[in-house]
């Protein structure tokens, strides 16, 4: 939390079942974009909201790219070093490259090509063999098996997780973690939800996890676990906030980067050119249909919640439909991941102060109050709100000083006991 003045905190009221409510975090997909989006919402959440720790609450819940931020934080990532780390590159400890979520899937690709001799003798076996069945291009319609299933690999975020997630205290295994983290992934052969981290499913390793959740299908090779072949467990629903429910969180707060971009209002709005939707080709056409087909989904299970969960809140936020943003943002530019995290900082600041009086009395419940002293600062910017938080490389050196003092004290303690034995 920043300094300055404090809203009174109020004191939560118990649950249904009698105990301290359990508060806990959905976050949506959305690739890379998705995920800095995500970091920028949840830096303004965690100066803004009183009486919440985002590195202390009772579930962790995330799909795609949100398993990637939900993993950090669990493992005591604060919001500050997210920003630095993955937004502003100032992590000396493990730096991180979005390169790492674009590989080319050299392998898949080569195995594809190698088959494509085979398939055009079984084309061709088939058609002499029955003419009339079908012709000689119908034949060859099956060469679509020799497209790969997915033209990049994301084995290198799986090994960047993994180093990140075994040093300074963390842990890249479900069942060490002191607060619980699910994350959720599609079985590409059942098309069935799974959530590692749920019993019979916590020995996956955290990062190869994430590396399945985050394997959009047709983008990404679907990724290998124990025999089953996962992708973006988006393929599902777009947050799966009701996992966090079905582990007896009374409160969630959601972030879903996914909002399909009204373009008419996005030009109204001087965001978009006219036709600068079709114009950009088809990564952005398809972007804008998996955004749709995502959307509605999550739309209609939010609408569920209130029936299937009567006794719980969820509290949502995202993007407006208007936010061309997030189509014109490039994950490799410095300066463009500045301003993304920048964007949704600050729409995230403005959504808590538009819907103060809604949101006050139902995070009220749960000891959870809005500084509106931070909220109303107008100069304020993810920037200044990193001032006095330590930035990765001094933690570094200040783990590694306290590692040293260990070592000299033990040093010590042992070069005592043996003079004493002596």
């Amino acid at each position: 939390m920043s300094n300055g003045k404090l809203t009174k905190k109020p004191k939560p009221t118990t649950a249904a079942n009698g105990k301290k409510p359990r508060i806990g975090v959905a976050l949506g997909g959305g690739g890379p974009i998705g995920g800095i989006y995500e970091i920028g919402a949840l830096r303004a959440l965690d100066e803004a909201l009183e009486g919440l720790d985002f590195n202390d609450l009772d579930v962790y819940v995330g799909v795609n790219s949100g398993s990637f931020v939900a993993a950090h934080l669990v493992n005591q990532v604060t919001t500050a070093q997210l920003c630095r780390i993955f937004v502003r590159n100032e992590s000396e400890l493990h730096p991180f490259h979005p390169g790492v979520f674009y590989r080319p899937a050299f392998a898949e690709m080569g195995r594809r090509l190698l088959a494509i001799p085979g398939l055009i003798t079984t084309a061709l076996t088939r058609f002499f063999h029955n003419p009339y069945d079908q012709s000689l291009l119908e034949a060859l319609t099956i060469l679509a098996q020799a497209a790969p299933a997915g033209l990049f690999n994301n084995e290198g975020l799986h090994h960047y997780l993994r180093r990140a997630f075994t040093m300074l205290g963390r842990t890249n295994d479900f069942r060490q973690l002191k607060r619980q983290l699910f994350i959720v992934v599609a079985d590409v052969e059942s098309s069935k939800s799974v959530c590692f981290g749920a019993p019979g499913f916590d020995a996956v390793p955290i990062s190869k996890a994430i590396q399945a959740s985050t394997a959009s299908a047709g983008i990404y090779v679907p990724v290998e676990i124990d025999g089953h072949y996962y992708v973006d467990g988006t393929l599902r629903k777009g947050l799966h906030a009701s996992v966090a429910f079905d582990h007896q969180a009374d409160l969630v707060l959601a972030i879903n980067p996914q909002v399909p971009l009204d373009a008419t209002a996005a030009m109204k709005a001087g965001t978009l050119a006219a036709g600068e939707m079709t114009r950009s080709g088809m990564p952005n056409v398809l972007a804008q249909t998996y955004r749709t087909m995502v959307h509605s989904r999550m739309q209609s299970g939010i609408d569920r919640y209130a029936q299937d969960y009567p006794d719980k809140d969820i509290v949502l936020f995202e993007p407006r439909s208007e936010d061309a943003i997030l189509f014109g943002s490039n994950v490799f530019s410095f300066e463009s991941r500045r301003l993304l995290c920048e964007h949704a900082y600050q729409a995230t600041r403005r959504d808590l102060r538009l819907r103060a009086a809604e949101l006050e009395p139902k995070l009220a419940k749960y000891g959870i109050a809005l500084r509106h002293d931070c909220l109303n600062d107008t100069d304020r910017t993810v920037s200044t709100s990193l001032f006095g938080e330590l930035p990765p490389a001094t933690l570094k050196a200040k783990s590694q000083t306290q590692k040293s003092r260990r070592a000299a004290g033990l040093q010590s303690v042992t070069g005592q006991t043996e003079k004493a034995r002596s």
